[in-house]
């Protein structure tokens, strides 16, 4: 860089007081020793806290497990360079003997300097990323399971699947599952992968009891039993000695039951060492208890329904039927869609005739006819039942919920002599207990309705009143959603006298979710323009709210304050009072005002915390803005001091999130700053924003070379100059 505008420096006061009641952690090292002046509780916590809270000692000495994992080496590295070194879900392994655990962290190493510029310590800041690590790779697995459970995969390979999961997530953990048999009161081998094999034949057929161990113990109580010493428990008198050949000395097991209360095994967490469990490990033991539950349910559904197959043919070919039925009902996302899907499936298969009718707006509406011929369709189709005629078949089952067949047609009007209707069925569509439409059946000439045929369209019609529900739901949802989004969308930028204006916005991932990135341009009273880019922790709903309140408040209080300053302190103060009982992370953001004069382009800015916005001057040269800021939303008051400066033609201001400097390429190396700065200056001579932008864009994806972005980019360039009237 040729040159830096400066508006003030970041003390270690001022981040000591701004972290000091953060989740965020915080500490500051002085000297080549890296001797610990100041942490937050934070940090200690993290840490271990004890006989760890501690300052005045070099961090090798305080933290001497830092020492081989080559965070000290680092640090000296900042130190030496003075250049920042970011680490992204750093495994750290804290600790020593029984307190070891291990953590994963996002931080910053970045140097400390004097007031001459030279180097004397180091900071750090982060935050520890170990839970939402541990709930992704949690998630992943569970929903991996789940997928296994709904293709009906078979049992054992589903619960050896499990097993294997929860020993990768913990490694410490080995895992048993056993099954009880039909009369509930023996328990049998399901999976232990890690276990021995002559440890897994010696339990194979415990009965279920008390003082059987933990596994005989928790079926019997149905509840979970923990013993912390297999060496000292009475539960495990009759097999100390089998668990000692084994090298097991804890057992934490809780029992798999079923939605009716039925014990279907147990769910067994075994340990070399004693140990009692944490809060954490019980969840885990109960999430993974509901999803062998799941799994037994689905499987014992599964050989119900092969036994039924095998008893009788007719139960085999109506079960085929509602299989395939709830694959093409459950394939529609659209209710209507839905319950015409359900017409097409009754006839001609349960009658002849089929008609779906629901309640909408407090009417009846015919949604769906099925005949043999379209003629028949139509006039079935052309039929309306009405709700309150007390003589109409449709409008009683609404009414009562319950299913009406006669052997003669229906009563009421309708178009029935047409139809040569004989006899009919009519089934109501239920959601939560209340009826929401009926499935009709007409019977000609020839054909009949039995008993096995009505309890066919009775299950046909709950699997379709659930895919309803389900499309219905989905509808629901995906209306909500888009309309969030509709309303977070990143706007169109305006037409400035004297300025060019371009942006630069790719989503993470498949864009899917709504991230934390965003920027806006809008006018204010005096003929002057905002202009605000940030970036929002965190991805999801949380984050698109914050980054509505964000961007509304900024609007909302532009006109009525002048000072940049005084904006975002607003900005915080909105965030402050919507989060003051919640932890929603930070915001980080460049606000600003642009002011058109005949030389150029005033700028007023303010920055949070932010990335330094860049200068690309008349001369092609780069140039970093200055603003010192700390992060907003946290509940402390930020420090920050406005920057002023105008740009002349030609010149350009780009404001950009982190996420294009630290996107990684194929290796570990991330994009970073200079490189932003080197795509920055090769572009063309006195470009436009587009030219900016396009430039930027380029460099960026030539660099990550086809990979995907793990973190939100955006970035907004402002040329003064006259209005471009395109802008890509």
């Amino acid at each position: 860089m040729s040159g830096t505008r400066m508006s003030g420096t970041v003390r270690d006061e001022d981040l000591s007081v701004l972290f000091g009641t953060s989740t965020a952690l915080f500490a500051s090292m002085a000297g080549p020793a890296h001797v610990l002046e100041a942490a937050n509780p934070a940090f200690f916590a993290a840490i271990g806290g004890g006989r760890r809270e501690r300052t005045g000692l070099p961090l090798a000495e305080l933290m001497p497990e830092l020492v081989p994992q080559g965070f000290i080496e680092l640090l000296d590295q900042v130190y030496r360079s003075g250049e920042r070194h970011i680490g992204r879900d750093a495994r750290v392994v804290l600790g020593a003997g029984e307190q070891t655990r291990e953590a994963y962290f996002d931080f910053t190493y970045e140097a400390r300097r004097d007031s001459g510029g030279n180097v004397i310590g180091v900071r750090m800041i982060g935050v520890e990323t170990t839970q939402a690590k541990q709930a992704r790779r949690l998630a992943a697995e569970q929903r991996a399971l789940l997928e296994q459970i709904a293709r009906q995969a078979p049992l054992p390979e589903v619960l050896e699947g499990m097993c294997r999961t929860i020993e990768e997530l913990s490694p410490e953990v080995i895992v048993s599952v056993l099954l009880a048999d039909e009369d509930g009161r023996h328990l049998r081998h399901g999976a232990a992968p890690s276990l021995p094999v002559f440890y897994n034949q010696a339990i194979d057929g415990i009965v279920t009891g008390e003082g059987v161990g933990s596994c005989g113990t928790a079926a019997h109580r149905r509840r979970t039993v923990v013993v912390a010493d297999i060496a000292t428990d009475p539960l495990w008198a009759d097999f100390r000695a089998l668990a000692g050949q084994a090298g097991l000395a804890a057992c934490w097991s809780t029992p798999i039951l079923a939605r009716d209360g039925r014990v279907l095994g147990t769910f067994a967490m075994y340990h070399r060492t004693p140990r009692h469990p944490q809060d954490s490990d019980l969840a885990l033991a109960r999430v993974f208890a509901d999803t062998a539950a799941l799994a037994v349910e689905r499987h014992q559904a599964e050989q119900a329904r092969q036994a039924a197959d095998a008893r009788e043919k007719a139960a085999r070919e109506d079960l085929a039927f509602l299989l395939t039925a709830s694959s093409a009902l459950s394939g529609r996302l659209d209710e209507r869609q839905t319950l015409q899907r359900l017409a097409a499936l009754s006839s001609p298969t349960l009658a002849p005739l089929a008609a779906v009718d629901i309640v909408d707006g407090g009417r009846v509406q015919r949604v769906a006819a099925a005949a043999p011929g379209e003629e028949q369709r139509a006039l079935l189709a052309s039929h309306t039942p009405s709700r309150e005629a007390e003589d109409d078949a449709v409008a009683r089952v609404l009414a009562s919920g319950l299913t009406e067949v006669a052997r003669r047609s229906p009563t009421g009007s309708g178009p029935w002599r047409e139809l040569g209707v004989t006899g009919y069925v009519c089934v109501p569509l239920v959601d939560r207990g209340r009826p929401f439409g009926a499935l009709t059946l007409l019977s000609t000439d020839g054909h009949s309705f039995d008993g096995h045929r009505v309890a066919l369209a009775e299950e046909l019609a709950r699997r379709a009143a659930s895919a309803a529900r389900n499309a219905r739901q989905y509808a629901q949802r995906a209306t909500l959603a888009r309309d969030l989004q509709t309303g977070l969308l990143l706007p169109d930028l305006p037409d400035i006298p004297g300025a060019r204006l371009a942006a630069f916005y790719h989503p993470a991932g498949e864009g899917l979710e709504i991230g934390g990135d965003f920027y806006d341009v809008f006018p204010r009273e005096d003929g002057s323009w905002a202009f605000i880019l940030g970036d929002v922790c965190g991805r999801g709903a949380t984050a698109a709210t914050t980054t509505a309140l964000v961007r509304h408040t900024a609007r909302a209080v532009t006109s009525l304050l002048d000072d940049p300053v005084d904006v975002v302190k607003a900005v915080d103060k909105a965030l402050n009072d919507r989060h003051a009982h919640q932890n929603n992370g930070f915001v980080t953001l460049v606000y600003g005002h642009l002011t058109p004069s005949p030389d150029g382009v005033g700028v007023h800015l303010v920055r949070a915390g932010h990335t330094l916005p860049l200068v690309l001057d008349g001369d092609h040269r780069v140039e970093t803005v200055e603003a010192s800021g700390g992060l907003i939303g946290i509940g402390i008051p930020p420090t920050l001091t406005a920057s002023r400066f105008t740009l002349r033609p030609a010149e350009s201001l780009m404001l950009y999130t982190d996420g294009i400097t630290e996107c990684r390429a194929s290796g570990a190396e991330q994009y970073g700053e200079a490189r932003l700065v080197e795509a920055l200056g090769s572009a063309p001579l006195r470009p436009t924003a587009d030219d900016i932008v396009a430039t930027v864009a380029e460099d960026v994806r030539t660099f990550m070379g086809g990979r995907t972005v793990e973190d939100d980019q955006a970035a907004l360039v402002i040329t003064a100059g006259d209005p471009a009237p395109d802008r890509a």
